[in-house]
């Protein structure tokens, strides 16, 4: 049985997805998630976590998502490479932290998130915000929970599938160009770890 046919099999057992949508055919696949996102974003601020292996194209979606809709990106993975380059106390731990392919303390990381939400909402039409990479582990959603709680609804997960040797391969001819820490096999091998252990039994 193939991953794809493996995976459909298990999205049919009852209780995982709410919805399951194949893309067999881009157009109609983007038309049933339009009409899966509009009813539930147009309240206070909202969060959908976009969740995936390194490389399944989170990045790539939610720039369409934004350019579609006006909704406001927020990759914690851009957020703590960006809190790198200042002079902050926690600057080096989360450099030492993301080279080794690990996970940063959950509260650095939420804090993070909804400073830029603060800072960025009153500037979006939309107070909607695409979460990419975040949380990848019961820690993460709990410290979620703890650091942000009531003060953003979470409206539902969109969670991108792609196979393990493709996400390698994306990774790794971006890494020759990208500079990033991570982009490297000892890196890749910690972060796959990190999704088949972690984060899908949290979608789950």
């Amino acid at each position: 049985m193939s991953a794809v046919q493996d995976s459909l099999r298990i999205a049919q057992e009852g209780g995982l997805f709410d919805v399951t949508i194949v893309n067999e055919e881009l157009d109609t696949a983007v038309a049933q998630v339009i009409s899966l996102l509009l009813p539930s974003l147009r309240q206070k601020r909202r969060v959908v976590f976009i969740l995936g292996g390194p490389g399944s194209g989170k990045g790539t979606q939610c720039a369409r998502l934004v350019q579609r809709f006006g909704y406001t990106h927020l990759s914690a993975g851009d957020l703590l490479r960006g809190e790198q380059q200042r002079d902050s106390p926690q600057a080096l731990l989360i450099k030492n932290y993301i080279k080794e392919g690990k996970i940063v303390p959950v509260e650095i990381t939420c804090g993070l998130l909804l400073k830029a939400m603060t800072e960025l909402e009153e500037t979006q039409a939309e107070r909607v915000f695409l979460v990419d990479g975040f949380p990848r582990t019961f820690e993460n959603w709990e410290g979620w929970q703890r650091v942000v709680g009531a003060d953003v609804a979470l409206a539902f997960v969109l969670l991108l599938e792609c196979g393990e040797d493709v996400m390698r391969e994306r990774l790794l001819a971006r890494g020759r160009t990208s500079g990033r820490a991570d982009d490297n096999q000892e890196a890749i091998q910690k972060r796959l770890r990190v999704l088949r252990h972690q984060t899908i039994p949290l979608v789950r």
